[in-house]
């Protein structure tokens, strides 16, 4: 046997340990997101937006980490997926059909809004094409997650998924600080404040950033005015996936749309976590706290994995239009509510 060929064998990472270490390395990174949105300054824009940062960064210097492919491609997908279903405990139907359904409706204005107009402002910017329908769906539904189950329907390139769920965590950001500086000067009641914060606000994190402030009810009523807009994400994934077919039914290739299975698993435990987890069956206090957490994580991690696919020369040519069209959406659509509160 040829000892320098096996001594050279030996070297060689396994495909398990390719895998692991691909994993752990989009976890570590999270890891460094986490930790940098502990800073000042760093601290409003949060863990996501600082994880994806520093894995574009991490991009244009040493380049993607090719060794690891296998376990970061597990994370921006498989992890991503698992992410989207666990991100189902968040929804409390109960209190959507039985409390919400006039919310309900107003949130279906303001995505509708926000998808259509979106799209026809990139046209007329002459942006990139998917980005902006990413960049609409999240500004209308709820930022990252709707981005990451709509994507895969729409195929996304990873590239422009991690475009535009930075964009949105980033401007969101932006948006819900400059809710708190305007409330005491906007001439809302709380109440009025958190149904304006939660129909227009892109993520669940902004709300909360943006109605604590105004106390509890406001908080509550802006978290569920956002639970609706969640909740309409289901029927939007449908009625995408129609839309592609219909798009494509003279290529047989491209027409294949694959069914988003992950979002039955979402609807699943959003029933269980409505109707039975800690109501048939017991479950221990502080359980969804924790699954929020390690929800947080795994988003976190699949976002990672997207980041390093980013290349900042195409982002400079394709981000900057569809950021526009997001930006003037966003203020339109915080218009809108505002007069819808």
């Amino acid at each position: 046997m040829d000892t320098t060929a096996y001594h050279q064998s030996k070297k060689q990472p396994s495909p398990i340990s390719k895998w692991l270490g691909g994993v752990a390395f989009t976890f570590l990174i999270a890891l460094l997101g986490y930790l940098l949105a502990k800073v000042p300054g760093f601290d409003h824009v949060g863990q996501l937006a600082c994880s994806i940062i520093i894995a574009v960064v991490y991009r244009q210097f040493a380049g993607y980490p090719e060794l690891f492919r296998s376990g970061i491609e597990f994370s921006s997908k498989k992890l991503l997926r698992l992410a989207i279903i666990l991100y189902g405990l968040k929804l409390n139907m109960n209190v959507v059909f039985h409390d919400g359904l006039s919310l309900l409706l107003r949130d279906a204005v303001i995505i509708i809004f926000a998808i259509f107009f979106t799209i026809w402002l990139a046209k007329l910017l002459k942006a990139d094409k998917m980005i902006s329908l990413l960049l609409g769906v999240g500004t209308g539904i709820c930022g990252a997650a709707a981005i990451a189950a709509v994507a895969p329907i729409v195929k996304s390139k990873d590239e422009d998924t991690a475009i535009g769920v930075g964009i949105i965590a980033l401007i969101g950001t932006v948006f819900s600080v400059g809710y708190t500086l305007l409330h005491p000067i906007i001439g809302l009641t709380d109440i009025q404040y958190g149904i304006w914060s939660g129909m227009s606000l892109h993520e669940l994190a902004h709300v909360a950033l943006a109605a604590a402030p105004a106390g509890e009810d406001a908080l509550a009523i802006g978290l569920l005015a956002k639970l609706g807009r969640v909740f309409l994400l289901i029927p939007v994934c449908f009625i995408f996936i129609l839309i592609m077919k219909r798009k494509n039914k003279d290529d047989e290739e491209t027409a294949k749309v694959e069914f988003p299975y992950f979002l039955l698993g979402f609807i699943l435990l959003s029933f269980l976590g409505s109707y039975v987890l800690g109501h048939i069956i017991p479950i221990p206090a502080g359980t969804f706290e924790v699954v929020a957490n390690v929800t947080t994580w795994l988003l976190t991690a699949a976002m990672v994995g997207l980041g390093l696919n980013v290349n900042l020369k195409d982002l400079r040519t394709k981000a900057l239009r569809p950021l526009i069209a997001m930006i003037i959406t966003s203020i339109l659509v915080s218009t809108i509510a505002y007069f819808l509160a």
